[in-house]
């Protein structure tokens, strides 16, 4: 079926435009509950109330949110655990540890703040498949039966949410080693991870300086976080610190910086946890996506390790390494996945992962990461207009094929739709910059010509 509300992850848009509006998400609560409950009936005692946790981010529209959600929820009969502003993959790793029958975060990611979103997680701490995504969407539309009194869900709230998470992010770094003689500037994005991350380092021993750590609801990834690097390589180089560490708004995503203000992306990030990793003992194989540099795939098969990419969205890595029974994956956008310590991509634990490594080898980044160099990659959204039937156009078709032939073997081209906004985004990358540059160019030139005339048509 053709989905109408869910993305690459979740329900997202503007706010006070469908679906993100109180009554359309207290619909998408009372539908979920429905449908979660239902997948976990035969793991829910007689005479037990199913419940479901919520967490959000920092964004003002969370407070409205979140009580559309919790009245969805109640009546469906659903009870409901609030721990306010909490890391994505806390909200992952707490629906795990209790018991519960889902998560659910309100958070729009990278977004700004005037976006919001829904994003579900299984009793199992994993992003839902999209089946189940489909039917939560079909119920949206039906008539809402709110159950009896006598059988409404109850809200409690869950005071030591974030104290659980901290202690579960520093399991994930070994015992015998600790952070001290570091000092590490941690950018929170203003998000979910302000009142977590710096403690967290702390704890292991680090000197930490907080940036990005002063959320008011409307500066949410604003100019600050993994998606705006630079406020990060400034207080680096500014602080004289070792090493940066920024994460995006909902602390799923982390891009890390050296002591020299080099910005380091997540397959670079990546590759460094797996190279450490093979110290240990051999790596099955790695999931990237379509989006992941040409030259980490080939710096892996130097190594000598299998590598495979899935669709855009970490949703989709984790698929693949389930099917495949593989560990490790990611996104260069920063989603990491190292499922030997956790079921969904976490900004801090996979931070912590980069950080052992480095303890362990006594060196820094750029000697970890050794000769691998990424390949030049130029990335260009492009608007595109709603309805647009970009894949069958003539003329983008020809220039692509035309493109291609230009790279002569010696680089890669996508197109692809975003699944959170009105966007194509045009990439290609290669060997020799200047060639990737100009390909780039042409082809989102050429979209750019076929979009302008679908719209004038209009």
């Amino acid at each position: 079926m053709m989905r109408k509300y869910f993305g690459t992850d979740g329900v997202r848009g503007r706010v006070g435009e469908a679906p993100i509006t109180p009554e359309l998400v207290m619909r998408l609560g009372y539908s979920a509950g429905r449908v979660l409950v239902d997948q976990e009936r035969s793991h829910i005692r007689t005479g037990e109330r199913p419940a479901v946790l919520i967490g959000k981010d920092t964004r003002v529209s969370g407070y409205m949110l979140e009580a559309a959600l919790e009245a969805g929820f109640a009546a469906a009969g659903v009870d409901v655990c609030l721990v306010g502003p909490l890391p994505t993959p806390a909200v992952a790793y707490l629906t795990r540890a209790l018991r519960l029958q889902a998560g659910v975060v309100i958070s729009a990611s990278h977004n700004p703040y005037y976006d919001n979103g829904i994003k579900f997680f299984s009793a199992h701490g994993t992003k839902l498949p999209d089946a189940v995504e489909a039917q939560i969407e079909a119920g949206i539309a039906a008539p809402m039966h709110c159950v009896q009194s006598a059988q409404l869900g109850r809200a409690r709230r869950i005071d030591d949410a974030a104290g659980r998470y901290i202690e579960f992010c520093k399991s994930a770094f070994p015992n015998d080693l600790d952070l001290r003689g570091l000092k590490i500037v941690v950018d929170c994005a203003h998000g979910a991870a302000y009142h977590i991350a710096p403690h967290v380092l702390h704890e292991l021993g680090a000197d930490v300086i907080s940036i990005g750590a002063e959320p008011n609801g409307l500066n949410i990834n604003d100019g600050v976080g993994a998606t705006a690097p630079l406020a990060l390589r400034k207080a680096v180089l500014a602080e004289g610190a070792d090493l940066g560490i920024a994460l995006d708004g909902d602390g799923d995503r982390v891009m890390m910086v050296d002591a020299d203000g080099t910005i380091y992306d997540g397959d670079q990030l990546l590759y460094a946890i797996v190279k450490s990793r093979l110290q240990q003992g051999p790596v099955a194989g790695v999931v990237g996506t379509l989006m992941s540099n040409l030259a980490l795939e080939h710096a892996f098969a130097e190594l000598g390790v299998p590598f495979a990419r899935a669709g855009v969205g970490d949703r989709y890595v984790l698929e693949m390494l389930v099917e495949r029974g593989w560990l490790f994956g990611g996104e260069n956008s920063g989603h990491i996945l190292c499922l030997d310590k956790h079921t969904t991509g976490d900004g801090i634990v996979s931070a912590l992962q980069v950080l052992s490594a480095l303890r362990s080898s006594g060196g820094d980044l750029r000697a970890l990461l050794g000769s691998f160099t990424l390949y030049p990659q130029r990335l260009i959204n492009v608007p595109l207009a709603k309805g647009f039937a970009w894949r069958d156009h003539p003329h983008i078709l020809a220039v692509q094929r035309e493109v291609e032939a230009e790279l002569e073997g010696q680089g890669r081209l996508l197109l692809r739709a975003s699944g959170t906004e009105p966007l194509l985004r045009v990439m290609v990358e290669g060997r020799d910059a200047e060639r990737v540059e100009a390909a780039a160019q042409k082809l989102a030139g050429a979209v750019r010509e076929a979009v302008g005339g679908h719209v004038t048509d209009a």
